[in-house]
Order: C-alpha cells, then structure tokens, then sequence
C-alpha cells in the first residue's frame, strides 16, 4: 500500500511540471505575424540653405520596426543606413537630383521600399566684396561661396585663377600700358549657381574720357577744394580730348587732391611723370604743382611719403605738359611701387579756390 502512493505522488508531481512548461498566455502560436501590415511608408526631407548639401532624412511607416535609407549617391560601402523609428540621419549630397529608398522592416522580417525623389540646389552666392591691396593681391569674401575664380583682365582668353575662402592671391604685376583694366571675380557656390562682380582698376596711364573717369578725391580742413570729370575748355593744341579733369584748390597750402592706385605706379615701367596741364588764369604762371607719390608698396606706415617733385606752370590759355623725373631721386628703388598720386598747387600759400585742369597722366622712361 506504500509503494502505491509512492507512485501515485510521483505521477502528480510530473503532471504538475508538465502543464507550468509554458508561461501563462503563451501558446507557442505565432500567427498573428501574418497579420501585420507595413504601410505608408514615407520620408520627410529637411534642405539646408547654406549650399552644405546637407539634408536631414526622417523615414516614417506605419508597422514598422526598423528602417533603411539607401542616400542614392553611392555615398559608403552601399550608401545606406539603418534608423529606428522616430529616428533621423543626415547626408552631404552635392547639387543634382537623386532617388532616395527607404526600406522599412517589421517583426516577422518582411520588407517594404519605397523611392523618393530629391533635389539639391545651390544658392547663389550673396554680399560678394573684393578687396585688392600692395601689387594687386585680391581676396574675397562672400555669403554662401564654396570658393571663387579672379579674372586680371590683362590678357585675352584668359583662365580664372582659383582663389579659396580666406585666402590672398600672390602679387600679380599689370603690363605697362593699356589701363584701365577690368577684375571680374566669380563668386562659386559649389553648384550652378555664381555670381559675378566686376571692379575697374585705376593706375597710369590716366585719362578722362570714359564715363566716370578715374577716381580723384580731395582733402582740405575747410572743404572748398573739388575735382571733376569735365569738358575741354579747350579742345586744341597738345590736347584735344573731348572730357579732362578739372581741379579747384583749396584754401589750406596742404590741401590737395589724390587718386587711389589699385594697379600701382610701377618704376621698373619707367621713373617719369608727364602731365597735360590747362591754365585759364595768368596770375597763376610761375606757381607750382607738385607730384607726390605716396603709400609704396613695402613702405613704412610711419613715413608714407615717398617722392614729391614740383613744376611751375608756364603758360595760361593753352595746354602744356609738365614733366616729373623721380629717376634722380637715388632714394627710390627702380623697382618701386607706388599705390597713391597726389596733386597739390602753390603749396606756400592759402588758396583761393584757383581752377587748374589736368589730362593724359603718364608714365614713361
């Protein structure tokens, strides 16, 4: 009778342990995979402005445990990337049209993709500035420019030279002849887009004759002094341009007048100044003008002045030339280069706003 119940517990306790193999509510049955759906399957794309080519991609799905975004580039080993949902990734793409394929996944493994078109396109590069300085050096900045191209203008067919984000060309040396000259610099944004600036570049040979002449200002403590682009008032003799430059002096003895050179005065092109000069006042012969030539290149900052000479005037009614040569003046470089011209009148006494006019500035040996 012992060994019976003996039995019998055991055969309880197996049956015990059977029926608790299985968790509570799992049956082993997994049909309900069959019954998922992946759908709507989409991406939302967030486009940078900056020319970067950045762009932010947000898959979205309904049933979907997991996502694939191949970029459409063949940007990596297969340019894609795997996201959970919610999840975002951003690409770099350069400019063009691409095709990109999300692919979404769900929990019994099976696969729905999805193509979306993208384009990417540069802006225009914005607020271009050009700056030239010492022998021509250009630099540029602009809003949106991957980089820029610099055209001198000096030469026909010509190829534009690189010039990068902050950075300062080399010296480039003009010819002799020929000015004014025309940069053009091509502001790139890394796409189609470009945008083009064009600055007139002012060095000698100096003449009036096209519209808005080249650039004069003037300096004097009580602001009487002007210079403008004006017609001939006498369209004869040594000179018969049909527009000159006509220059009212001050009342300081220092007041003057001045022309910036972007393409500097360069001496190896010779050391000689000559200047058509018209007087209409005879009160005003045996006065001087004076040539200055300021702000060399390498030159200290401390002592601008780099040469002055000074011719009197000779004539009234008629045009003449007036000769400088600095190439007497041993403390000049025959290579030296010079960014400012200044004229200056009858500098040893106050002015009473004397009218001289002045044409054809050039250089010569």
């Amino acid at each position: 009778m012992k060994k019976i119940k003996i039995l019998f517990g055991f055969f309880a306790l197996l049956t015990f342990a059977v029926g608790c193999s299985l968790e509570d509510g799992i049956d082993g049955d997994t049909s309900f995979l069959n019954s998922i759906n992946t759908e709507n399957i989409d991406a939302i794309f967030e486009i940078t402005n900056d020319n970067s080519g950045n762009v932010t991609i947000t898959p979205t799905g309904e049933g979907v445990t997991r996502y694939k975004v191949i970029y459409g580039d063949g940007s990596g080993s297969d340019g894609a990337v795997t996201l959970s949902p919610g999840q975002s990734t951003t690409h770099s793409y350069a400019e063009g049209s691409y095709t990109v394929t999300v692919v979404g996944m769900n929990l019994a493994g099976e696969e729905v993709s999805q193509d979306f078109p993208l384009t990417v396109t540069y802006r225009a590069p914005e607020n271009v500035t050009v700056t030239t300085s010492g022998n021509m050096q250009v630099s540029a900045s602009a809003d949106y420019a991957e980089s820029f191209l610099v055209y001198y203008g000096d030469v026909e067919n010509e190829t534009g030279t690189p010039l990068a984000v902050g950075e300062t060309l080399p010296p480039h040396t003009y010819p002799a002849t020929g000015a004014p000259f025309t940069l053009r610099v091509v502001a790139l944004s890394g796409g189609a887009a470009t945008t083009e600036v064009a600055k007139e570049l002012f060095g000698l040979p100096i003449t009036f004759e096209r519209e808005g002449g080249a650039f004069f200002g003037t300096f004097d403590d009580w602001g009487q002094q002007a210079f403008e682009v004006v017609d001939n008032p006498a369209s004869s003799g040594l000179n018969t341009s049909a527009k000159v430059g006509k220059y009212t002096n001050g009342h300081a003895p220092w007041s003057g007048t001045y022309s910036p050179l972007n393409i500097p005065l360069n001496f190896e092109h010779g050391q000689v100044v000559k200047v058509m000069i018209y007087n209409p006042d005879s009160a005003n012969i045996g006065k001087m003008l004076n040539l200055e030539l300021e702000w060399p290149v390498g030159g200290s900052e401390a002592n601008p002045y780099g040469a002055i000479l000074k011719q009197p005037i000779t004539k009234s009614g008629a045009w003449e030339e007036l000769t400088f040569d600095f190439s007497a003046m041993e403390s000049i470089p025959d290579d030296a280069l010079f960014t400012q011209l200044v004229f200056r009148f009858n500098d040893t006494a106050e002015g009473t706003e004397e009218v001289i006019y002045m044409d054809n500035i050039t250089l010569t040996n």
